[in-house]
């Protein structure tokens, strides 16, 4: 039986898809299975209080097993866990070259500054996608407006370039607003069936690239933040 809480587990915090200036991007938590082996780790996100908390395993032979949760819900995917926990297994000095989650292997690598997760557009949660030709009024949508579901606000900011402004909320998984949402701009590239340079929420940094057999790769900077202990 396990219990639903701890008081002395560390979670480490890492911010996804900066921007180049490190700024921006969205909170991760992260924390090692065999803090948290005898405890209840939904309750443990809710407590939390992260949009996603990663769970990780003990790294074997350049693949690592992860479980990723909202404060609500377990996701057989999300973008943002993979990304964060490749860069902070790498700098932990435990590299892998492939994450295992619930919905299939993710290969991870680090190239120029940018970590990259592969993954196929179907592992994604259903999204409603909102087009806007106003760029402009992204900025002025509020969370209220989006009482239920999974919503992902978008507008070219220019279509030539792939260069796209947008704005997540999924109050179905637990989750008002999101500042950066991997698996979303994985969804929105395959809806467009083209490579992307996403500017979400405040500022986030979002890359992605299409591949014509359904699979989708999504990069971003991360940087590390503060710790919590709960």
């Amino acid at each position: 039986m396990t219990v639903p809480e701890s008081d002395s587990a560390q979670i480490e915090v890492v911010r996804v898809f900066t921007d180049a200036a490190g700024r921006f991007g969205s909170p991760l938590g992260i924390v090692r299975h065999s803090a948290v082996a005898n405890i209840d780790h939904q309750a443990l996100a809710a407590r939390v209080g992260q949009a996603l908390t990663a769970v990780v395993y003990d790294p074997a032979d350049g693949r690592v097993a992860m479980r990723i949760y909202t404060p609500a819900v377990e996701l057989p995917f999300a973008g943002r866990p993979s990304i964060g926990a490749a860069w902070w297994l790498n700098e932990q000095l435990s590299p892998v070259k492939v994450i295992d989650v619930a919905a299939g292997p993710v290969e991870v690598a680090l190239t120029d500054g940018l970590t990259w997760a592969r993954a196929r557009a179907t592992w994604s949660p259903p999204f409603e996608f909102h087009q806007f030709e106003d760029a402009a009024l992204i900025a002025t949508l509020d969370s209220a407006d989006f009482p239920g579901g999974q919503h992902y606000c978008w507008a070219w900011t220019d279509e030539l370039r792939g260069a796209v402004r947008a704005r997540m909320f999924a109050p179905g998984i637990g989750i008002p607003e999101d500042e950066a949402t991997g698996a979303a701009a994985i969804a929105l590239t395959a809806l467009l069936t083209r490579g992307l340079h996403i500017t979400q929420g405040q500022g986030s940094q979002i890359f992605t690239e299409w591949d014509s057999d359904g699979w989708a790769r999504i990069g971003g900077r991360v940087v590390a933040d503060h710790p919590i202990v709960i």
